[in-house]
């Protein structure tokens, strides 16, 4: 998987601790958890981990690794799920947790700036008085610095964005140790290079994320979740299709195949029935919102959808929404003492049935448990493995199949990842997708920006 990692220059260590204090650790158990991570991959310990509180601290942090020529890897919340954050050199863990404030809110503009180490939740907790949100929810309660880096979706994507769109500017420390801006609150701009989207689903290769301005958006006049099961995938799948045909807004559109909603039901005590089914949040005014409900349901009732279940209380709503934030864990649950592996693919709306049917007939006759969910209102999908660790011949089925999911996708001109990104595990996917001169071109940029390649080393792409 890796290279062995770099030895430290002498006296290193020292030099940090130095400068950082008590913000620098080098016990086992610390640096353990920095070098582990959501994904199947095997822990990684970073020589050490440092807690930066300033972007002067990212500075000083760059500058001395740089100096003795030693790896660095920003650490966020530690959920990506491609295993982004393992220091395959070594080096060191560059924890922004502690950079966790709002530095504005803007109402007038719909905009705020924040530091990378804030937690998705706890920012909506900070505008909850204001009559604005943060849309973008991948599910976890990932911080803003690290949806940046691996240019973060989720659920409300369909109708919000990513975060491509939802990113105005940032501050990023680079290299050299410089502090850069790349972006400013306008809300469009033509003034050279885009700074900001290519810093985006970097992974933390080109750069420090330590300030980010975002777009925000009002809260809706009138939510409403539910729930609708159906005879058959298919029938779940076109009702989507046809929802979007037919210009209907849906905040969130998520769709849970049979073995998944039983594993929801076991861990979250839903009590849904146990067959494909989707679920849907709708924003708007009340009117409007009627009016979406009226369309989706006369839809879903043409293609085998059964009766609606309704969430209008915020606490049913967060309940419902929470139960499939969780499939991931209820999943692998459903087999005990396996470990997870998870995948994701997105193709254009118009090959999603197709994609997924296919998918789902591959995964009835794998000898591996598997689950489907979906952000389906955008063509995005991802498959659930719960393995056995100790039977190496399921993760080569897995990754067989997880290869001709990818290989499907890319026919239907889609793409191998909608929203995990790159990491380690799909970087020969990258070059089927983009082709190797396209992929040189990012290491070109990549070997400009971070000559001694001390920057999340090992992802993307291999140096």
């Amino acid at each position: 998987m890796a290279t062995p990692p770099r030895p430290l220059p002498p006296g290193f260590l020292d030099h940090l601790a130095q400068r950082f204090g008590e913000a620098c650790q080098t016990g086992e158990a610390i640096r353990a958890q920095h070098g582990a991570s959501e994904s199947q991959y095997a822990t990684v310990l970073p020589d050490a981990a440092v807690f930066a509180g300033s972007t002067q601290d990212v500075v000083d942090c760059v500058n001395l690794c740089r100096e003795g020529g030693v790896a660095i890897v920003p650490y966020g919340a530690g959920t990506s799920l491609e295993g982004h954050t393992l220091p395959l050199k070594g080096g060191v863990s560059l924890d922004l947790s502690r950079m966790d404030a709002v530095l504005s809110v803007n109402h007038a503009d719909f905009d705020c700036t924040v530091q990378p180490g804030i937690r998705r939740e706890a920012l909506n907790a900070h505008l909850r008085d204001t009559g604005l949100f943060f849309p973008i929810d991948p599910g976890a309660n990932a911080t803003i610095g690290g949806m940046a880096a691996t240019r973060a979706s989720g659920t409300n994507a369909v109708r919000y964005g990513t975060m491509r769109e939802a990113v105005l500017g940032l501050e990023v420390v680079t290299a050299q140790g410089k502090v850069i801006r790349t972006g400013r609150r306008a809300k469009k701009s033509a003034a050279g290079y885009d700074l900001t989207r290519l810093y985006i689903g970097s992974e933390g290769t080109l750069g420090v994320i330590t300030g980010i301005t975002l777009r925000l958006h009002p809260v809706p006049e009138a939510i409403l979740a539910a729930t609708c099961p159906f005879e058959t995938l298919a029938g779940a799948v076109e009702t989507v299709v046809q929802a979007f045909h037919c210009s209907v807004p849906m905040a969130r559109i998520e769709l849970l195949d049979a073995m998944q909603v039983r594993a929801v039901n076991l861990r979250s005590k839903l009590g849904l029935p146990e067959v494909p089914t989707l679920f849907f949040e709708f924003h708007g005014s009340a009117a409007g919102v009627a009016e979406q409900v009226e369309t989706v349901k006369a839809l879903a009732a043409a293609n085998g959808g059964g009766e609606f279940q309704w969430a209008t209380l915020a606490e049913d709503r967060n309940r419902l929404w929470r139960a499939r934030h969780e499939a991931y864990y209820a999943a692998i649950a459903l087999r005990p003492g396996a470990i997870g592996l998870t995948t994701d693919v997105c193709v254009p709306m118009s090959r999603l049935a197709e994609c997924i049917l296919a998918t789902r007939a591959e995964l009835d006759v794998c000898s591996v448990p598997a689950t489907i969910v979906g952000h389906v209102g955008d063509g995005n999908f991802h498959l659930i493995f719960s393995i056995d660790p100790n039977a190496p011949e399921e993760m080569a089925e897995v990754e067989a199949l997880n290869h001709r999911m990818v290989a499907r996708a890319l026919a239907m001109d889609g793409t191998c990842t909608g929203e995990h990104g790159i990491g380690i595990g799909k970087q020969q996917c990258l070059i089927d997708e983009l082709g190797k001169d396209a992929v040189g071109v990012m290491r070109t940029i990549k070997q400009a920006l971070d000559p001694d390649n001390l920057f999340n080393p090992g992802k993307i792409f291999r140096i």
